[in-house]
């Protein structure tokens, strides 16, 4: 049947993902950083979506598509709700970490002290983070190899600590950083990018990813890079 539906453009989609939470229907999802319309038959063609589209990416159009499935609808928020973490927020969701200073008290022995988490956003994955996220505004920012976090013991005090981190691996994810990381820093007042790596030829594809960012950019931030070796010592 030919009925009324939305049509997201690809190149306008900033990748915040407030389409997402805007569609009761859970028709719109992430895929690659981008909104993309799921299955016909969850959209109902009303457009709760397009006002809380920043870019103006949503569109109607009137083409060929199953017939809107109320019955299908519900069942699959129903199966979302089942799947929803614990905190009530889904994996993808973004969100700021608050960190509050530790209480004064006597040091613990170094051997029985915990580690403090100093995460201050989800998501961390280059390719999940919102370009608009709210945490990003006056950011340092911290664009790390995954394996660096495990290579290098005190990666969490003396990288993450007070910088917005993003995470991905050249090697195995697909395409290229550079796209995605220009949009970040255009889009954002960041005040800094310290880029961490490890020294296997492979990694310099998230080191060259920043580098035609912040060409591409326009913007003057400082920057530097940070190799850890494979062994876990500190290169440069």
């Amino acid at each position: 049947m030919v009925r009324q539906m939305i049509k997201i453009d690809e190149e306008k989609c900033n990748g915040c993902g407030l389409c997402v939470s805007a569609c009761h229907e859970g028709a719109i999802g992430m895929k690659d950083g981008k909104a993309v319309l799921l299955r016909d038959d969850y959209c109902d063609g009303l457009g709760n979506c397009l006002p809380a589209c920043p870019t103006g990416a949503i569109s109607f159009e009137k083409r060929e598509a199953l017939e809107y499935n109320e019955a299908e609808v519900k069942k699959n928020m129903e199966q979302k709700k089942s799947e929803t973490l614990p905190c009530g927020c889904p994996g993808t969701n973004a969100r700021a970490i608050k960190r509050e200073a530790p209480a004064a008290a006597a040091a613990p022995a170094a051997a029985t002290q915990a580690a403090t988490s100093q995460l201050r956003q989800w998501p961390v994955q280059i390719r999940l983070v919102p370009v608009n996220a709210p945490y990003f505004d006056g950011a340092k920012l911290l664009v790390s190899a995954d394996c660096a976090a495990y290579a290098y013991g005190n990666f969490h005090n003396e990288f993450i600590r007070n910088k917005i981190t993003l995470i991905g691996c050249p090697k195995l994810d697909d395409g290229d950083y550079s796209e995605k990381l220009t949009a970040i820093l255009a889009s954002n007042d960041i005040k800094s990018v310290t880029v961490v790596r490890m020294e296997v030829p492979c990694c310099s594809g998230i080191e060259n990813a920043v580098k035609t960012a912040l060409k591409n950019s326009g913007k003057m931030i400082p920057w530097q890079v940070v190799t850890i070796g494979t062994n876990g010592s500190l290169l440069d």
